[in-house]
């Protein structure tokens, strides 16, 4: 287990940065595709406060680092009005991909800081080495678990532009009930599902790694 203090609050730091932009990203496509809504309601901030869920942005990935499992989580989702969106379905869909995008776009700009400075592979001291580490883990981790299909995760809403009427219809079903599935996966298949994302944040980093010729 991971219980040291300082470390703690450096992922904690870490997280509700990711977080914050992730979700600021999902306002700021909204509103150039029509739908002031996230504006309206304030949320087009970097402020912290407006975007944190205590339970998914603070309680689950702290507990998930503590634990030694990969760390990923949420905050409180920027309100959208799909009818006000340019494209409608196909807007919503940019407005989701948004999110995991700029996630991954956070991992590669860190890992690349962190690569030519030599920070990542610890030259400036453990404490660096950590702080860039996590920085790429973290934002994988809210990539790959952002982008699972059931809602109301945002892989749902890009997969619902793209999927037939039918399995449309099974996606709005699941809306209500869907993050109590999540929920309900990663409690009682918690192993297969670390399993699962560590492979794909080992993938993503290894695509790193050979775009810098390694």
């Amino acid at each position: 287990m991971n219980l040291n203090f300082g470390y703690i609050v450096i992922i904690l730091a870490i997280v509700l940065f990711s977080v914050v932009l992730h979700e600021l990203s999902h306002g700021i496509v909204a509103y150039w595709l029509g739908d002031h809504t996230a504006k309206d309601a304030g949320r087009l901030t970097f402020n912290p406060i407006k975007h944190i869920d205590p339970y998914m942005s603070i309680l689950v990935p702290v507990v998930l680092y503590i634990l030694g499992a990969p760390v990923f989580g949420g905050a409180k989702p920027v309100p959208v009005n799909y009818r006000n969106l340019k494209g409608k379905e196909w807007g919503m869909a940019l407005v989701a991909f948004a999110g995991p995008f700029t996630n991954f776009l956070l991992a590669l700009t860190f890992f690349l800081i962190g690569h030519f400075t030599g920070l990542l592979a610890g030259s400036g001291g453990a404490i660096w080495r950590f702080v860039f580490t996590e920085l790429i883990y973290v934002n994988l981790g809210f990539m790959i678990f952002n982008l699972i299909p059931i809602p109301p995760l945002d892989g749902s809403r890009i997969l619902y532009a793209i999927a037939p009427d039918a399995f449309r219809n099974v996606l709005a079903s699941m809306e209500r009930y869907g993050i109590i599935i999540v929920y309900f996966l990663i409690f009682f298949f918690g192993e297969i599902f670390s399993h699962l994302m560590v492979n794909g944040m080992n993938g993503v980093l290894d695509f790193f790694y050979f775009l810098v010729g390694r």
